[in-house]
């Protein structure tokens, strides 16, 4: 729960990246993901994974409107446990070509019957390394080297899986922080801007213009910092590593200053009559991030839980203590922990194992053994509980009667326990807190006390386990009650025992994950990267955290064959026996986002007395040499050294996903034969059009309570522990998009399962149950579910304000938009508010609703969508057909919606001290007609004039542009930003860009078009092909139609993107939204002509 720093470079717009990161937020993480400039910039989205009994996190970076279309996952996973900051680069080997295979068919490693080998054995030496272990790694049908440079001391585990295409790799330091100065964050950054073999100011986005890279990032944990990168196309993987090993080894950063005054902080004036500003990337995120409750409430949590090691401290950076990081501290920093001597680098997948030794030895036999002191200290426990309190900021309009946090914590053990014991503690904490109707969370729901669970439970990716609970949107007064009713329900627990039912479904959703292997988007061996390195990372066995077959049948066998009270056991030593506990109670203050201007603006006007006009000239100086170096491009000759694929490389064909589409009734049947380890995943769209207009804001409740109402067999603690039992998972989810050359949109409810193919009847047999038997009686559980959707909301306000300013722009335009605005956003926030009181004071009329809802939504005339091995599809049909005789025949009339689109600007006032700043309008109604040249347009905006003006110069966290080739939206959004009018003129100077500045050369040509390929041709899981080829067919494009726009992509040309000004002109007259701090947006509101609201306002 108190886990990593995920303190991100670059930004997604899919409200799903708002859903991780909240998630992450929730266990004290900041977040940083810096490899999110692509193409519509890229969707991050979460999805678990259990591997040797460790959670890892699993996010996937989608295009989001390329070719493919981000896929809700499956719900019935154990929740995010992974991910940190962010920074990034990549690229090796100094060859430009070499071919690029056609991306194979997706295997699922398991499906592959063969025997395990590796290249070396214990003792063997090669280039410049010893094999020190040698590891059958029997779960994932492959081996693992130990190895260890003789030279240096650095550690290598090398896994060898000759059928993984998507190639990873990963170089992993200990960066204990000793103060909360952002150290760590700052250095992650500094070090992808330039480095010895590739001097350009910044390598990373040259790689995101023109690399195959299936991930590209840098993350900063409490306690180490991660650099990883992966890609199908070997030549592209080693250009990768080659750029991320120069520079993390040999950074630009050491010898400039201007890169810490970029990435870090620096003092900004451009006149003499001007005050002292601060200025800087980490700087203006950590703002936005200490902005969020949510955030300083983990922060606060972490650091006093474990005070007395490195996370007492904000590994991410406190904005008060930023400014203290010198950049004689900046080196040192490196020098002490960037070296070879306490470095574990991590390969996976199928390039050649031995030339793993030879590339990472170029690098390394220029250092010498280096005697690293960066062993994390432990924390002694306590002998006596403790408690703390602290105050966060909030808007003057709000309601504060309920509106604290509380948060009941334990540091688990003095050390990391063995993996059985392990297992064992994620075997507990899913039975207490994993699904709605586990006692811990249930109880606390179920209260009254609060709105939602907060932090997350177990999480055990620091040098010690951690496990944290709490709720959200309390009074003041009851934390003394959540304390004790978290007691009181751990005590029952430990005195009645777990249910013998629960236990099983928690061993059986646990054992179905690490089979399944199923990352979405994300590199598998990044995800097992992650799981070793919780381990390696504290000088515990890296092997470990890659096994659970043999932990997992003791465990089976000792909780259920034997039936031992080993949980609660395990209860009572690491919770209700064990002293080391911490209260957190986090309280609203109107004055507290008033105080922290204030001292910042008292600090730099105190400094400014103290300086002479001679200094404030020398600042005034540095201000514009940083700005005249951060707006002046690299040369031509600089870049060609950044190694890059061709264009011929490419496959010049569109992936095809085999596809047999048929008919059982009066449902259309897509089938799907791929390899899946004997997982059959199922998707069934049904129609929306069959909803009213005033029914739509209801739906993402609706979805909710099909899985967590309860059915008429079941209630809902009872339907998810048959789910867990027998399935992978169920979610419910609306879908909807525009459709090209259509005003109507395409909008439907998809239900997602999956399950072993011996449990395909079981699966199926649920999905009928809830989509006809669900139960809408229990006004006291939906009530609950409607106030967790309501705080989800009011944290999305505060964190992902680009996300409602990308929502509130596309209603504007398209049904599509304006529909999918009700259904998330500042439209569903309000209706949600408003949905809570009627619920609370006239509940028939929502019940009533809710069974219109199910009436008007399922019936058998859907698409039924399977995705398995051939041998499981050919015997599926009869259990589809029962699936579909238990849903209702006949369908409802048509319901066309017929929005008023009317065009505003907007100000969304929030208690912030950044600002989202969006600005968008429809290309397709002001007359452009697509072409494929228009997505690498967009992409390449992202990489250079955004970049540069947003990012780069004006210091936002993030700034970039989304073009949906569906809609004709097009889009510009910044994040966590400190301007507000200067941005919306960075906008407006796009189209100039493009036709006087931008210096298109062929080298940059064909690395905007090579990067495009990357997102178009996304690796991609079985289930994920199958469920976008589903998407496709459902909105009417066909393989024809993609191959068009590939061609068009490929023989993009440099007249092209200068045309595609002239297309961007209207957009200079387009909507504008802001959401962001009152004094901002107030300042800017009547030169703008923004219509203000306040929807956190207590009479919003």
């Amino acid at each position: 729960p108190l886990g990593k720093h995920l303190l991100a470079r670059h930004l997604p717009v899919s409200p799903s990246i708002a859903k991780m990161l909240s998630t992450l937020r929730s266990r004290g993480a900041s977040s940083s993901m810096t490899g999110f400039v692509t193409l519509q910039a890229r969707a991050l989205r979460s999805q678990p994974l259990r591997v040797g009994a460790r959670a890892v996190a699993a996010a996937s970076a989608v295009p989001r409107q390329a070719e493919q279309q981000e896929a809700p996952a499956r719900s019935g996973a154990a929740g995010v446990l992974g991910l940190a900051t962010a920074g990034l680069v990549g690229r090796s080997g100094l060859r430009r070509a070499a071919a690029a295979r056609p991306r194979a068919q997706c295997r699922s490693v398991a499906a592959v019957a063969t025997p395990i080998t590796s290249s070396a054995e214990v003792g063997s030496k090669l280039h410049g390394w010893t094999c020190e272990r040698v590891e059958e790694l029997s779960e994932l049908k492959c081996t693992g080297l130990l190895w260890r440079h003789d030279k240096t001391g650095a550690e290598l585990l090398s896994v060898e899986q000759p059928f993984e295409e998507n190639k990873t790799f990963g170089v992993v330091f200990r960066t204990p922080p000793e103060s909360s100065n952002g150290i760590a964050h700052v250095l992650e950054h500094s070090v992808l801007c330039g480095s010895r073999k590739y001097p350009v100011k910044e390598p990373f986005t040259e790689l995101l213009k023109g690399s195959m890279n299936t991930f590209l990032n840098a993350m900063t944990f409490p306690d180490r910092t991660c650099y990883p990168v992966a890609s199908c196309n070997l030549q592209d993987f080693y250009n990768l590593v080659d750029v991320y090993l120069d520079a993390v080894l040999h950074p630009r950063a050491l010898s400039d200053p201007k890169v810490l005054a970029q990435e870090g902080w620096h003092y900004e004036i451009e006149e003499k009559d001007q005050p002292l500003s601060f200025k800087g990337v980490v700087f203006n995120e950590m703002k936005g991030v200490y902005s969020n409750p949510d955030a300083v409430q983990g922060r606060t949590l972490l650091t006093n839980l474990l005070p007395d090691t490195p996370y007492g401290v904000d590994s991410g950076g406190d904005p008060k203590e930023i400014p203290d990081l010198t950049f004689d501290y900046f080196k040192g920093f490196h020098e002490r922990f960037y070296h070879p001597s306490n470095a574990r680098f991590w390969f996976y997948g199928d390039d050649p194992p031995d030339r793993r030794l030879e590339l990472l030895d170029e690098f390394l036999r220029d250092f010498e053994r280096n005697e690293v002191t960066s062993a994390i200290k432990k924390q002694p426990l306590w002998d006596t509980p403790r408690k703390v309190e602290h105050d966060f900021a909030v808007g003057k309009d709000e309601d504060l009667s309920k509106k604290s946090m509380c948060a009941v914590s334990w540091v688990l053990s003095e050390d990391k326990p063995d993996l059985e014991h392990s297992l064992a503690l994620s075997v507990m904490d899913y039975c207490l807190m994993g699904t709605p109707g586990a006692p811990l969370r249930k109880a606390l729901t179920d209260s009254g006390l609060g709105s939602r669970v907060i932090g997350g439970g177990l999480y055990e990716g620091l040098v010690q386990p951690t496990f944290s609970v709490g709720l959200k949107d309390i009074k003041d007064e009851d934390a003394q009650a959540v304390e004790e009713l978290v007691i009181k329900t751990l005590e029952q627990v430990a005195s009645e025992g777990f249910e013998a039912e629960a236990v099983e479904a928690a061993l059986a959703r646990i054992e179905f994950q690490n089979r399944e292997l199923n990352t979405g988007g994300f590199p598998r061996g990044l995800a097992l990267m992650f799981s070793a390195v919780s381990n390696w990372n504290y000088d515990k066995d890296p092997f470990e955290g890659l096994r659970f077959d043999a932990p997992l049948r003791a465990l089976r066998e000792k909780l259920v064959d034997r039936k031992e009270p080993l949980l609660e056991g395990i209860l009572k030593d690491t919770l209700l026996n064990n002293a080391h506990r911490l209260t957190v109670t986090s309280k609203p203050s109107v004055e507290e986002g008033p105080r922290l201007e204030t001292a910042e603006k008292e600090r730099l006007e105190a400094h400014r007395k103290t300086l002479s006009d001679e200094q404030i000239q020398h600042l005034i100086e540095e201000t514009k040499a940083l700005k005249k170096i951060q707006e002046t491009p690299d040369t031509p000759e600089a870049l060609s050294v950044v190694p890059r694929l061709e264009i011929s490389d490419i496959p010049k064909e569109t992936q095809k996903i085999p596809t047999e589409i048929g008919q059982l009734g009066s449902a259309e049947v897509l089938r799907h034969p791929l390899l899946t380890s004997g997982v059959v995943y199922v998707d069934v769209a049904f129609n929306l059009n069959t909803v009213p207009t005033d029914l739509l804001p209801l739906l993402p409740l609706f979805c909710r309570g099909l899985r967590e109402m309860g059915t008429q067999k079941s209630d809902f603690v009872g339907l998810q522990r048959r789910i867990d039992l027998s399935t992978g998972g169920i979610s419910a989810s609306p879908f909807i998009s525009s459709k090209r050359n259509s005003d109507e949109p395409a909008a439907f409810l998809v239900m997602r399962g999956k399950a072993m193919d011996a449990k395909i009847e079981s699966l199926l047999d649920l999905m009928a149950e809830i989509a006809s038997e669900v139960s809408w009686e229990n006004k006291d559980r939906f009530v609950q579910l409607a106030k967790e959707a309501q705080a989800g909301g009011r944290s999305q306000l505060l964190s992902s304000g680009h996300i409602i300013a990308s929502g509130r722009l596309g209603r504007q335009t398209t049904v599509a938009g304006w529909a999918s605005e009700q259904l998330s956003g500042l439209t569903q926030f309000k209706a949600v508010g408003a949905l809570l009181q009627r619920a609370e004071n006239d509940w028939p009329s929502v019940e009533s609703q809710l069974r219109q809802l199910q009436e008007c939504i399922f019936n058998a005339a859907c698409v039924v969508n399977l995705t398995a091995d051939s041998d499981a599809l050919a015997k599926i049909d009869g259990h589809v057909n029962a699936f579909l005789a238990r849903l209702p025949q006949q369908s409802k009339p048509i319901t066309n919606w017929k929005p008023a689109l009317t065009t505003a600007n907007e100000g969304i006032i929030v208690p912030s001290q950044v600002n989202y700043v969006g600005k968008g309008a429809n290309l397709y109604k002001e007359g452009y007609t697509l072409h494929g040249s228009s997505i690498v347009t967009s992409r390449l905006l992202g990489t250079t004039w955004l970049w540069d003006k947003v990012r780069v110069s004006g210091g936002a966290y993030g700034g970039f542009c989304s073009f949906d080739n569906r809609s004709g939206d097009f889009k510009y959004l910044s994040y966590r930003d400190p301007n507000l009018e200067k941005t919306l003129e960075a906008y407006d100077g796009t189209a100039e860009f493009l036709r006087e500045e931008l210096q298109m050369n062929a080298d940059l040509l064909a690395k905007s078009i090579i990067g495009t390929m990357g997102d178009v041709d996304k690796y991609q899981l079985p289930d994920t092909k199958g469920y976008n080829a589903m998407l496709r067919h459902l909105l009417g494009e066909t393989d024809a139609m993609r191959q068009e726009t590939r061609d068009q992509i490929l023989g993009t040309t440099a007249d092209d993107i200068r045309r595609f000004a002239s297309a961007l002109e209207p957009v200079r007259n387009g909507s504008v939204c802001v959401v962001g701090g009152e004094a901002s947006v107030k300042d800017a509101a009547e030169a703008l002509g923004l219509a203000l609201s306040s929807p956190l306002a207590a009479d919003a």
